[in-house]
Order: structure tokens, then sequence, then C-alpha cells
């Protein structure tokens, strides 16, 4: 309680781990929450929650609860999870799928990751996983960083198709970049423009000064 209290001053750091994904993990009290940081950025519960939050905000929450399936693709300390379980008040399927099985330690002893019902978390590249996955979703989240830094993979088309394809009609895709110069504003238009008239896209520049949000909407099959 005391370094809770005393985050309101000054973060405070309770726990420090490297992982093979992460330079540097850290948990810290800041401004009396909790989150999880990894060297450069925000990794759950602080900037990066506002940002998925208001990602979706921008879907509706109401929409959201017609949803049967969630894909998140990057589940880190879990805090969209907690605000789909605990704010959206989401009570259909969620899956997780996260490479760093030391985040998701982290995620479960600090924030309660492992509480939640009707959430899987699967421990696999998100780019494998979504070669096997035989389902199909509601809506699927891409949140996926090394620090600050987005794997090539999430822009190349056979990702992009292959996400597509796994997403229902009238479904959505919630999608977080981070644009910290021109070639990242490049890379995003260029993503944009990936997408045929079977979707209605949008973006979302400047949330939380360097993160853009897309929100993607599905409507209709490729063969319709």
């Amino acid at each position: 309680m005391i370094k809770r209290l005393l985050s309101y001053i000054l973060p405070v750091k309770i726990y420090q781990k490297k992982s093979e994904f992460s330079k540097n993990l850290e948990v810290t009290w800041n401004n009396g929450y909790l989150v999880l940081d990894s060297e450069n950025t925000n990794y759950s519960f602080g900037s990066l929650q506002r940002v998925l939050k208001k990602g979706l905000k921008y879907i509706g929450y109401d929409r959201i609860n017609t949803f049967d399936n969630i894909l998140i693709l990057g589940v880190a300390g879990g805090s969209i999870i907690e605000t789909l379980k605990n704010e959206v008040k989401f009570e259909g399927k969620i899956t997780g799928v996260e490479i760093d099985r030391t985040v998701v330690e982290i995620a479960n002893n600090y924030f309660g990751l492992n509480q939640y019902k009707n959430v899987e978390i699967v421990i696999d590249d998100a780019f494998e996983f979504v070669l096997k996955t035989k389902e199909r979703y509601d809506l699927i989240v891409i949140d996926i960083f090394q620090d600050t830094i987005m794997p090539n993979f999430l822009f190349e088309d056979y990702f992009i198709n292959r996400v597509n394809f796994l997403l229902n009609v009238n479904g959505f895709i919630l999608f977080n970049t981070m644009v910290l110069d021109y070639q990242d504003r490049r890379r995003n238009a260029l993503y944009k423009s990936k997408f045929n008239n079977n979707f209605s896209v949008r973006l979302y520049p400047k949330i939380e000064v360097h993160n853009e949000l897309f929100t993607i909407k599905k409507l209709a099959d490729e063969h319709s």
C-alpha cells in the first residue's frame, strides 16, 4: 500500500525480468495503478490500455456484446482482456495469443489474467497461429510489438489476407500501430490501400501521440 501511495509522486518499480523476446520487462506502480512496461514503451495498463479502449469505443461496446468469438494477437499483460471483461462486459469466448511465455507469467501473477472465465491463452507466434486456426472470429485485435518495433509480417499480404479470411462478415479488425517517422506513416498508408470494397477501413491518427489505430469492418466475403 505504501508503494502504491508513493507512486502518485514517482513511479515505483516492484518487479523486473528479461525474457527471450524483451530486453527488459518491468512491473511498476504508477499513479496508483500497476503497469507493465518494456524498455521504451508501455505494454499494458497504461497508455496502451487507453489506446485500445478508444479503439473498442470506436467499434462500440453494444456492438461488441453481440459478438461470439474474439481473437487477440499480442496479449502482453492482458489489459485489453481486462477492459473487455470488466468494462465492455463481454461474455463470449476470447482467445489470446502471446509469443512471450514470461509476459504471460507476469500477467497471471500481477494482473490476474488467469482469473477470467471463457478466456484461452495460447503461447504461440501470431503468424503461426493464424495459419493453423480453424475458427472464425467477430473481432480480431492486433497489438504486436517488440518494444517499439512492429514485426514486418503484420504488413505483408499473406498475413493480411489470412486475417481477413478468419474474420466473419460484419466483424472488425482493431489494429494498433506505432508511428514514429515518415516511413511508418508511409507503411500505414500502404497497409490501408490493401483493402478492397469488401472492407470499410478507418484510420484514427495520433492516439496517445505516437499510436495510429485502424478499425476495419468486413462488409462481405471475397467471393460475394
